[in-house]
């Protein structure tokens, strides 16, 4: 145990969670099978928490009572050092609260907590913002955690594909400049199953923004029984995020959020944002995800 990183464990899964951004950085199971990306120079993220926004704004400038605020895509929590609480065998709790340097950022007072939990099926990820001030707090949330593609060496990264857990038949939304196109596009998954490949992120992320289901499965062969796998679920989420790099790059990332980037075009006041949530003082919001993984 470091004072920088904290492993828990459950039979033979193990996670390992970093203080800087409170970001998981490996969950591998007792065959050695390593399921998170491990950053490199494709992208050198592993599963970075997106707070207090989810993409982009205009301009990288969020509005509140006529002063400007300097925000950077996803926010700032993916870059800031979060405090240990719990340090478990099989859980950990890292804390994030509103400070001098944030303020200067984003003017709410807030607290975000993260827990991780371990068994021996799969890792339970539970976030929560608490308003602690005195005016409504504007926030979105978002998970962002990139998976190794392929899975196994020697697969062909074309063999893979998400199945969802419902048919996802609805339109999907695209990015122009990292802020939300207005237009919509055709869903690319077709009745439960996209195909992955890496033309799918030739125009950045796929957003589903009318999500049907709230997991999905993630392997090779469609389904196929054989070989390391995982399955995804969600609770308090109401969009997803499925992006990767089409230059070859080894990951590709589902990402539950509660929220998403500004539209073309928007550049008013920060709560008036569409996709934030509204937390009123003294409240709090809970989401979580949950990653399931087997080797076979």
């Amino acid at each position: 145990m470091t004072d920088d990183t904290h492993t828990i464990r459950s039979g033979g899964l193990t996670a390992t969670i970093k203080a800087q951004g409170a970001e998981l950085c490996s969950l591998m199971d007792g065959s050695g099978v390593e399921f998170i990306w491990q950053a490199g120079p494709a992208w050198p993220r592993h599963a970075p928490l997106l707070f207090p926004i989810v993409g982009r704004l205009a301009n990288d400038e969020l509005q509140h009572r006529g002063k400007t605020y300097r925000m950077t895509q996803h926010g700032f929590a993916r870059d800031s050092r979060f405090a240990w609480g719990e340090r478990g065998d099989s859980r950990c709790t890292l804390v994030l609260e509103d400070s001098e340097a944030t303020r200067a950022l984003y003017p709410f007072a807030f607290r975000l907590t993260a827990t991780y939990a371990i068994d021996e099926a799969g890792l339970d990820v539970s976030l929560t913002i608490a308003n602690t001030g005195e005016e409504t707090l504007p926030a979105s949330l978002g998970g962002h955690p990139a998976f190794n593609w392929a899975l196994q060496p020697g697969v062909a990264k074309e063999s893979y594909a998400l199945t969802f857990a419902n048919a996802e038949a609805s339109a999907v939304r695209r990015l122009d400049g990292g802020l939300l196109r207005a237009a919509t596009e055709r869903s690319p998954v077709s009745g439960t199953v996209l195909a992955l490949s890496e033309s799918l992120f030739a125009d950045d992320a796929i957003i589903f923004d009318r999500i049907e289901s709230n997991s999905v499965r993630y392997a090779a062969g469609q389904g196929a029984s054989t070989g390391p796998w995982l399955k995804m679920s969600w609770r308090g989420f109401r969009e997803l995020g499925v992006w990767s790099k089409p230059s070859s790059a080894p990951f590709l990332c589902i990402e539950p959020w509660r929220g998403y980037a500004s539209p073309v075009g928007f550049d008013g006041e920060f709560s008036d944002k569409p996709g934030l949530m509204h937390i009123a003082p003294g409240a709090e919001e809970q989401l979580s995800y949950r990653i399931e993984v087997a080797s076979s």
